[in-house]
């Protein structure tokens, strides 16, 4: 199955993600709307503090955060909250960071980390823009992407199966090149999807070339553990299809039926 089909499957939802500060909106909120499309998603600063954290006190929202001095983000799916973290936590795990984090290999497997906002988007369809288009909107994937490869190493088995465009970007990516060391270092049995212009030996994955659009824009990671290990390890997937040069539509999921419909339809297709 074509990637774009896996992806036409998701439907696009209606965000706003609301930020409660009792001050005046700053800089972080500025940076938070810079980091999503804003036909997709609103960023507000709610005037109405205690109206929203009462909503979020609602069942579909755990163990809701105080607002603290850089402020609380509440999730709002179709007006609904589904999820908050603090303003600090999107901080250090998306806004205070860039690509150059993960390509170099400055943060590396062991030190990602998801808020509860962002991973509130799982099964979300996402329009998103890299650079020189937009300057943060591309992070996102880059970081679920970098999660996902996170879950593989730490369930130590199962299967991972990434896309890359072109191979060589494996060797190429300094932190790149690191992960996947360290993911050849345990049972994972990694498979790596592109156009084949280079891959290093030592990593030893199941490469899967072409020079077809299908391995041209595709971008996908997807970690199934073992089924013995299904109950206590989490899966994960980012799926997504380069609809122009730069733009990624796509979404990632954390369902574990989900995701070993994507790992079969992957694999039977690719």
């Amino acid at each position: 199955m074509p990637i774009r089909n896996l992806v036409d499957q998701v439907e696009p939802a209606s965000h706003t993600i609301a930020v409660v500060n009792d001050d005046e909106p700053g800089p972080l909120e500025a940076m938070l709307a810079d980091a999503f499309d804003g036909d997709q998603f609103e960023v507000e600063t709610s005037a109405d503090a205690e109206t929203v954290l009462r909503d979020a006190l609602e069942p579909a929202v755990d163990d809701t955060p105080a607002i603290g001095e850089e402020g609380l983000a509440v999730l709002l799916e179709d007006g609904e909250p589904v999820a908050t973290s603090s303003m600090a936590a999107l901080y250090d795990s998306l806004l205070a960071i860039n690509s150059d984090l993960f390509v170099t290999g400055t943060r590396g497997l062991g030190e990602i980390e998801l808020p509860d906002v962002l991973a509130g988007l799982e099964d979300t369809r996402l329009s998103l823009r890299g650079y020189p288009l937009a300057h943060k909107e591309k992070l996102l994937l880059i970081i679920v992407s970098r999660y996902v490869e996170q879950l593989a190493w730490e369930g130590g088995s199962g299967t991972l199966r990434s896309a890359f465009q072109t191979l060589s970007r494996i060797d190429d990516e300094i932190g790149t090149r690191e992960v996947y060391e360290q993911l050849a270092a345990t049972d994972v049995d990694v498979h790596v999807y592109g156009v084949d212009d280079g891959v290093g030996d030592s990593l030893e994955p199941t490469v899967h070339a072409g020079a077809g659009p299908r391995y041209r824009r595709s971008w996908f990671v997807v970690y199934r553990p073992d089924e013995a290990a299904r109950s206590e390890t989490e899966s994960g997937a980012l799926v997504c299809h380069e609809t122009e040069p730069r733009v990624w539509d796509g979404f990632y999921t954390f369902d574990a039926e989900r995701v070993r419909e994507i790992d079969d339809a992957i694999a039977g297709g690719l």
